[in-house]
């Protein structure tokens, strides 16, 4: 059972996030799962920051926030409409840091109710899901890398259709595919 395998995989070990000196601002995601896929959002073309990225729903932790279950949870409510009383949290898996400054929280959760997306305007441009086997399978990533800010840069790459799945999206799938490999 895909649930099963899932939960296990939180288990696996941890490989290092950053370096112990970097002064990262904490964010969570939701690694929303329902029947077998996974869901995703296109961010809206008038962003400022990372516009048209493919993107799990999430954000950086508010004051509101209790941690980043909460943020996570609150911020796929925003972006697509997801109750979060339709959500089961699994677990987490291990922070991401990135370049851009941010320590990622993915939340990995199963929806367990009926669900319609509602994109938010002006933030999410589309509401869309993944096969979970596609994104699960180490084999469709692709290794990558590009100059960004003075430096060479590498990350994963899981393209899916018209979408261009790349950054620290990927990275987290990958680090999942990893773990239930």
């Amino acid at each position: 059972m895909v649930r099963d395998a899932l939960i296990a995989a939180l288990a696996r070990p941890d490989a290092p996030m950053a370096p112990p000196d970097a002064a990262l601002r904490p964010a969570a995601v939701l690694l929303a799962v329902q029947d077998g896929r996974l869901w995703l959002t296109k961010r809206a073309s008038g962003l400022r920051h990372h516009p048209g990225q493919i993107a799990l729903p999430g954000g950086k932790l508010d004051p509101v926030d209790a941690g980043p279950t909460d943020c996570a949870l609150r911020e796929a409510r925003e972006e697509i409409g997801l109750p979060p009383a339709a959500v089961e949290v699994l677990g987490l898996l291990p922070d991401l840091a990135t370049v851009t400054g941010f320590a990622i929280t993915p939340v990995l959760a199963e929806i367990t109710a009926p669900f319609t997306p509602i994109p938010q305007p002006g933030e999410v441009d589309e509401v869309f899901t993944v096969p979970l086997a596609h994104v699960l399978d180490p084999s469709r990533f692709v290794r990558r890398q590009r100059r960004w800010a003075g430096q060479e840069r590498v990350y994963w790459t899981v393209p899916w259709g018209p979408h261009y799945i790349w950054g620290a999206t990927a990275d987290i799938l990958y680090d999942l595919a990893r773990r239930m490999a």
